[in-house]
């Protein structure tokens, strides 16, 4: 088994500096080729037409870089088009915001999990050598040094990072010191804003009008932390969105496992934070110990039919680590991987079942392949398992398969549809603008709270109105998402979904439909990064949320 030294990683960075500092003749050949772009020459063939002295092509942070000097000395008027045909990686931003991991330090975490690896050096579940985390290594997981460098490289291969969900992982968040947490956020806010705030509270201010704006804040954490206090506190943070590890519904094999948590506890922890407007991601694992093929087809659907109704998920298959509890039970015989085949079939056989209203992340962890002592060791399962699908004849409705990404929109094809459905203690919308094709071009993700509580839930929905009063009588909107390549503010584009003016049109017809229940008011979870835009659409500030009084 490999594993990466910080000097390793540093060396890794240096190259990365290296590559970046240009020769005379890189920056002259560069503008040339952007000149033959902007003339409408094909990227690719711009390049190749002129190779460089010493052997080798331009590459395309060279044309990103230069094309930012030329435009920032008055040589080149600013072209969103120009910079999108040069921009590497262009995928990573397709889906309208501009992702930045950062990992947190090395804590005790409150799960035994037998499946998880063990390294002093890292947070729980983490292995050094999974891109988030060399990156996090790299920098000591400083959160200011680890969301400055990734903006940094975003820029360098010409993303916009105007709109940022910031994802902090490490295990179990709500674990970490309360000062901790609220230092590690503000410390993130402060990369972001460019400059040292005194408090949590004076980064969140100076966040909402700077460039890098944060429109999404991420944490993970598991099902038996969640309570109306905790709420509360990641509230206070700007958190929106939370990842749980249910990893299964079956409260026999959570047990083997050592997880800690039942399938209740799940259901509870879901409940809560959607009462509280969060968006909810949830982690599941095919492959735990005493579980099957055919107990984890019957599990997954669990997911969707018992109320957890998840509006994101990630489907992690149980990979074997030497470092892991797991591996003795596995040397004993007492645990069989899956193989390659067994995963690309079940999951195939799972993903025409997921809804519309949900969208799946991963399919598998970054773990590289040297860790992994038994079973599937190939990280293009996602792509296998597509490939699988599309010799089926069957395809995947849930919502990463049907973004609209780079395509242009054009508004009258758009229809606005209204997906109800039933989660535990709440009516779902999810209103959405879709094509004629079935693309979705942006959504809404809309809560009715339902007051028949089970009686054991009572108490706990009552905490989290007493935490947050303003969640009472509220429809609450939970998510605004509009499709296509991130755009920085103020910069459209013909055909582009974003600033089209469908975020306006949903919030209308989220408005319309709590009318119709009868709602005093619609409450939205907003971000940091998004509070002036919901302020511009009639929506006033509150101690945590921002609300519409509705007539």
């Amino acid at each position: 088994m490999k594993s990466t030294s910080q000097n390793d990683i540093s060396s890794s960075h240096k190259s990365w500096l290296k590559a970046r500092q240009y020769t005379p003749e890189q920056l002259e050949t560069a503008r040339l080729i952007l000149r033959e772009i902007q003339e409408g020459a094909p990227t690719l063939e711009a390049i190749r037409r002129r190779p460089l002295s010493r052997g080798g092509y331009t590459a395309k942070h060279t044309l990103v870089a230069v094309y930012r000097q030329m435009v920032n000395s008055g040589e080149l008027e600013n072209s969103p088009q120009l910079l999108a045909r040069i921009r590497m990686k262009p995928t990573r931003t397709l889906s309208g915001v501009t992702t930045v991991t950062v990992l947190t330090k090395p804590y005790a975490c409150p799960g035994e999990c037998i499946f998880c690896p063990n390294d002093e050096e890292l947070p729980k579940s983490y292995l050094r050598e999974e891109p988030g985390a060399a990156r996090a290594f790299q920098n000591q997981f400083d959160p200011f040094k680890q969301v400055n460098s990734r903006i940094e490289s975003y820029q360098a291969i010409g993303h916009p990072t105007d709109k940022i969900e910031l994802l902090i992982l490490g295990g179990c968040w709500t674990a970490y010191p309360h000062n901790y947490q609220d230092w590690f956020i503000k410390r993130c806010l402060d990369a972001m804003n460019g400059s040292t705030s005194e408090t949590l509270i004076q980064a969140q201010s100076q966040n909402e009008s700077v460039k890098n704006r944060n429109v999404g804040l991420v944490i993970e954490t598991r099902p038996d932390e969640i309570t109306p206090q905790v709420l509360f506190n990641l509230r206070k943070q700007g958190v929106t969105k939370v990842q749980i590890g249910a990893q299964n519904f079956n409260d026999h094999i959570l047990s083997i496992n050592k997880r800690g948590h039942t399938s209740k506890d799940t259901l509870r922890a879901t409940a809560l934070m959607r009462s509280a407007g969060f968006k909810i991601v949830m982690h599941w694992m095919p492959n735990l110990l005493g579980a099957t093929l055919e107990s984890d087809r019957r599990d997954f659907h669990h997911m969707f039919d018992d109320g957890y109704c998840p509006d994101e998920i990630k489907i992690y298959p149980t990979q074997l680590l030497e470092s892991a509890d797991l591996y003795s039970y596995w040397q004993n015989g007492k645990y069989k991987p899956y193989t390659t085949d067994e995963l690309i079939h079940l999951i195939a056989d799972l993903k025409p079942h997921i809804p519309p209203y949900c969208r799946v992340n991963r399919i598998i962890r970054d773990i590289p392949a040297t860790y992994i002592v038994a079973g599937n060791q190939r990280s293009s399962l996602r792509q296998d398992i597509q490939k699988e699908l599309t010799r089926r004849g069957e395809i995947c409705s849930c919502v990463r398969c049907r973004e609209i990404l780079g395509q242009t929109v054009n508004l009258n094809d758009l229809k606005l549809e209204d997906l109800v459905y039933q989660a535990a203690f709440a009516e779902e919308h999810f209103l959405s603008f879709v094509t004629h094709a079935n693309k979705l071009a942006g959504y809404l993700r809309l809560s009715l709270p339902d007051p028949k509580f089970d009686a054991d839930m009572r108490p706990d929905f009552h905490r989290i109105y007493g935490f947050m009063p303003e969640l009472k009588d509220a429809t609450i909107i939970r998510e605004v998402h509009i499709y296509g390549q991130s755009l920085e503010v103020g910069s459209e584009q013909t055909g582009a979904a974003q600033h089209s003016g469908l975020g306006t049109a949903l919030l209308e017809k989220a408005a319309e439909i709590a009318r119709a229940h009868k709602s005093q008011k619609l409450t939205v979870i907003a971000a940091i990064g998004t509070r002036l835009y919901y302020e511009s659409r009639g929506f006033k500030r509150g101690d945590l949320y921002m609300s519409q009084v509705l007539n």
